[in-house]
Parts: C-alpha cells; structure tokens; sequence
C-alpha cells in the first residue's frame, strides 16, 4: 500500500486522538477532531461500536504511531526491529528512535508546522544538520548537533511562521526561533516523549506478528 493522500484530519477522527496533523488548525483549535469529537468518519461513524478485541487495540496502537509519525509499515517494522537489539525497554527506544528523526525533530523544533511539510523542507535540502545538508527525513540526529533551516532558503518565511506558533520546545531540545535552528540536548526520555500511543500494545503486537 503507497502513501495515503487523503483528508489527513480523516486520520484524527479515526484513530480518536489529535496527530498534529495540520498545523495550523490544530494551534487555532479548528481541527476537524475537534469541531466533530472523538467520532470515526463514513456514514456509520457516530454508531454503536463493538468492543474490541485485544488484538485489535493492540493494532490500533501500531497504526496510530505510525500515522502520527508518518512513517510507512515497512519502515516502521525496522524500527521495532532495531529497538529489539539495544539494551532497555524495547517501546521506550521504539519511541526514541522515531523522535530523533530528523523531520520529527524539525517539527519539534517548530521549524515547520507538521511532519508532513518538515519531511517535505528536508527532501529538497532546506534542512542542514551542524551546517551540513542532509535530505533525508528519516537521518537519525545525535546529541549535540544543531539543527537549522539553510541560510537563504526560500522556506525561511514559512519556518518563521511556523515557530510563532511553537509554544515551547521540549525539554530536550533547545531552540533558537531567530536563527531558525535548534540544538539536541539529549536523548529523550519517556516523560519528555508527548505522543497519544501505548508503546506496550505496539511491541505486544509486534512479538505475536
């Protein structure tokens, strides 16, 4: 299955949780989830739903991370896979794995307005790592390296826009709006990681598949 290029506020509604992703809406409080709730779209969406099995909501799990993150089913395996191999809580490295790709973390940053357009500034070279320009949306960042929208881009304007809205950088980052960049400070941890998913559910799933 390819890239879904549908409503992307379908996928909110769908999954019952807010995945940022749009921007804009979602900082004005105009997003489709919530003007409608917590209410799966088509004809039957408002109707009586049947409880879900385990499986189910352990399916669920996965497909939420996986949309709010952007990453596509067989990418998303490799992470799982390489979460496995290291030492720790195998759900805590999946997320940090996902939270140190680059385009993630120039979302986080507040240098674009959703992972969508991030992973878009990154894949045609608006994006350099420690002055460096890197196009690829899922480069995995290191602490210590800066982040930073390459001097004289043209998305510079909509960088600037889209960090009037950040209200405050996470923890482990520290982000410098008026040189549109950023700094990764360290690796995340689990309370400074804010994602609507139970990562226990999704390597749940993952060890029975």
């Amino acid at each position: 299955m390819g890239r879904y290029t549908g409503p992307v506020e379908r996928l909110s509604r769908r999954e019952g949780v807010e995945l940022e992703l749009k921007g804009l809406r979602h900082a004005r409080g105009k997003s489709a989830l919530t003007r409608r709730g917590a209410v799966p779209p088509g004809q039957h969406g408002a109707g009586r739903r049947r409880q879900e099995s385990v499986y189910a909501l352990q399916l669920r799990e996965k497909q939420r991370a996986k949309r709010y993150y952007g990453v596509r089913e067989r990418q998303f395996r490799r992470y799982v896979a390489r979460a496995t191999r290291f030492r720790g809580r195998t759900g805590e490295l999946l997320l940090q794995l996902l939270e140190l790709r680059l385009d993630n973390v120039v979302t986080r940053l507040g240098l674009a307005g959703t992972r969508a357009q991030a992973r878009q500034f990154v894949s045609h070279g608006h994006v350099t790592v420690d002055g460096a320009r890197v196009d690829i949306a899922s480069y995995q960042v290191r602490p210590g390296q800066t982040i930073a929208i390459r001097e004289g881009s043209p998305v510079a304007e909509l960088a600037r826009e889209a960090s009037e809205l950040l209200s405050s950088a996470p923890t482990w980052l520290r982000a410098d709006p008026d040189r549109l960049a950023g700094t990764i400070l360290h690796p995340p941890e689990r309370d400074e990681i804010r994602v609507p998913v139970t990562e226990q559910l999704i390597v749940e799933f993952s060890s029975r598949v």
